[in-house]
């Protein structure tokens, strides 16, 4: 019993890293994807990179549980 409950945390703490570590890594490549831009919006672009993941985590949460017009996601 006890070693299903470690195998059980274990596997909720991993999946949650990872959800971080992708979204950390597609933060990583949006910016350097900034270094494309125009030097007038580089500075710009860095900002809309900046999401802190919990607050992205709550704004994806948010969406997904209100209910959309047409049925449909973003």
């Amino acid at each position: 019993m006890k070693t299903t409950l470690s195998l059980i945390a274990l596997i909720a703490l991993t999946t949650g890293c990872s959800h971080r570590a992708v979204y950390e890594n597609a933060q990583i490549n949006q910016r350097n994807d900034c270094a494309n831009e125009p030097p007038s919006t580089y500075f710009e672009c860095l900002e809309r990179t900046n999401k802190p993941f919990d607050k992205y985590q709550r704004e994806r949460k948010e969406l997904l549980e209100k209910p959309e017009a047409d049925g449909k996601l973003p």
